[in-house]
């Protein structure tokens, strides 16, 4: 067996290593999440929202690398949860604008100690979580940003 066979490791494979750390990333958050009532995927249309809202929906999926089909059922859950309004824009029918209902915004302030017990659970300190954060801004083709 020669160095290269070595490349075919499943242990050597990024790809490998992003998906696994992408499925723990998720199951630390879970326990996290649960309390506010939301799920993963759902926490990051909240994250987007609390940024700048309203927003398009188109606006929304660029924003969060998803497609409109896959985000609809989010945002209608989210709706149902009255954390979220959608309603369509007067001026261009076309476009559905996503907002942020009270119980929305409320939910921000209860959700401002996520990234301190995720951290505390992974035993990263905001420098490192910074650091891989932006070690991986090239595969997600996002800018990277502070944490």
């Amino acid at each position: 067996m020669d160095a290269r066979d070595d490349l075919l490791k499943l242990e050597n494979q990024l790809c490998f290593a992003l998906v696994t750390a992408a499925r723990n990333v998720v199951s630390v958050y879970r326990p996290v999440l649960e309390p506010l009532g939301l799920t993963h995927p759902q926490y990051l249309v909240m994250l987007a929202l609390w940024e700048q809202a309203p927003r398009s929906l188109a606006e929304l999926a660029d924003e969060l690398a998803m497609e409109p089909a896959t985000l609809s059922p989010l945002l209608k859950r989210l709706e149902t949860q009255g954390r979220v309004v959608r309603e369509r824009n007067p001026a261009d029918e076309r476009v559905l604008a996503i907002g942020l209902t009270s119980e929305g915004r409320r939910l921000r302030a209860r959700a401002l100690s996520v990234p301190g017990e995720i951290m505390a659970r992974t035993g990263m300190a905001i420098d490192d979580v910074a650091a891989l954060r932006d070690a991986l801004g090239r595969f997600a083709g996002r800018r990277s940003g502070s944490p």
